[in-house]
């Protein structure tokens, strides 16, 4: 059968016969544009084509095991069509990607993947995080905080991981969504039993750090290993600054600003244009600026101070004591830089906080 002629003998035959006979012009210049525009394939364009190049294979979990890149146990808990009556399912075969991505995680490397829909970013770092619980053992606090943009993309994750940690197990991995659709039972349980593993978004890690009644699990993540924010690219323009403080404010939290868990973030439209290398250097300096670690004690002290008030000084933080009535245009210590274009500005209630800008730049 030739699907094209097939298409053309429906679609520019019998329907366009259908969608004319609707049509009466009187008007013969009106009518002769009308019949030019149904000619040239106005209403039924030329068939759209795509080919999707498949992704490279990086071989199989087996194999990373068999290698001694992951514990043994992932060959039996990542494994394709896992089902209630089929629970051993068969071998889960890795795009280069993940495998690459796996390889970088276990050198200990903070890495962005950016890949197409579909192409399985969240194994890539989901393998790696279930790989270190096993082999460092489980209920020794939270040793990863994976963020989501929308509660939706919480959710499927979570049943992705009950599908591999619970179907044919469970195995010694604990996983919890807390993302404020849980009810005040299952909060409360979340907060007596931290998991190994929670999923969240950037709101709920913000009260996290906030509320003093969910500091149990601030504790609880004293020796977090692993920081992941999913779509990466969600968090740009004024979203992305306070995303960028919500990081430095978390180093604080957990005792030290100079905290090593390992940052990871994925994208699907995280590119620009120029060469593949260009195209690289351009991801990690967006991710370098979001989960920074350099100056990150002058960041932090930015955020705390935005909490507060200094009298006498037009309300200015506490950041610069001393500092006159009209602010400097910038105020340099060392090698940052703290722009104070739009950077502060004093709320309308005099008893609340300041609210931070995206102008603010080091």
């Amino acid at each position: 059968m030739d699907v094209f002629s097939l298409r053309d003998s429906i679609i520019r035959g019998d329907y366009a016969s259908y969608t004319s006979s609707f049509i009466e012009i009187s008007d013969q210049r009106i009518r002769d544009e009308v019949e030019s525009k149904f000619a040239s394939g106005l209403l039924w364009p030329d068939p759209l084509l795509q080919l999707n190049p498949a992704f490279a294979p990086g071989g199989s979990v087996d194999e990373l095991v068999e290698r001694g890149l992951l514990h043994p146990l992932c060959s039996k808990i990542f494994r394709v069509g896992k089902t209630e009556q089929n629970p051993d399912g068969h071998l889960m075969q890795l795009y280069r990607h993940q495998s690459d991505a796996i390889e970088t995680a276990g050198s200990g490397a903070n890495y962005v993947l950016t890949t197409g829909t579909g192409s399985g970013k969240s194994l890539a770092y989901i393998i790696p995080i279930v790989d270190a619980i096993l082999k460092q053992g489980t209920g020794k606090g939270i040793k990863a905080i994976i963020v989501y943009p929308m509660n939706a993309l919480a959710n499927s994750q979570e049943l992705e991981l009950n599908k591999f940690l619970e179907t044919g197990g469970p195995f010694p991995v604990t996983f919890r969504r807390y993302t404020g659709q849980e009810g005040e039972e299952a909060r409360q349980e979340i907060l007596d039993n931290p998991p190994d593993i929670l999923l969240t978004n950037y709101v709920m890690l913000e009260l996290i750090l906030t509320r003093p009644y969910e500091r149990k699990l601030v504790q609880a993540a004293s020796n977090l290993q692993f920081l992941v924010f999913d779509e990466l690219h969600t968090y740009r323009g004024r979203q992305g600054a306070d995303v960028g403080m919500l990081i430095r404010r978390l180093r604080v939290s957990l005792g030290t600003v100079e905290h090593s868990f390992q940052c990871i973030g994925t994208s699907a439209t995280l590119a620009g244009p120029g060469t593949f290398a260009e195209q690289q250097q351009e991801v990690a300096n967006i991710a370098s600026k979001l989960f920074r670690k350099e100056k990150a004690r002058r960041m932090a002290a930015l955020c705390v101070a935005a909490l507060g008030r200094s009298e006498g000084n037009r309300g200015l933080p506490t950041l610069f004591p001393n500092s006159p009535a009209s602010p400097p245009r910038s105020a340099k210590n060392g090698s940052s830089r703290l722009f104070w274009l739009d950077a502060i500005y004093e709320s309308p209630n005099p008893a609340s906080p300041f609210l931070l800008s995206s102008s603010i730049s080091f």
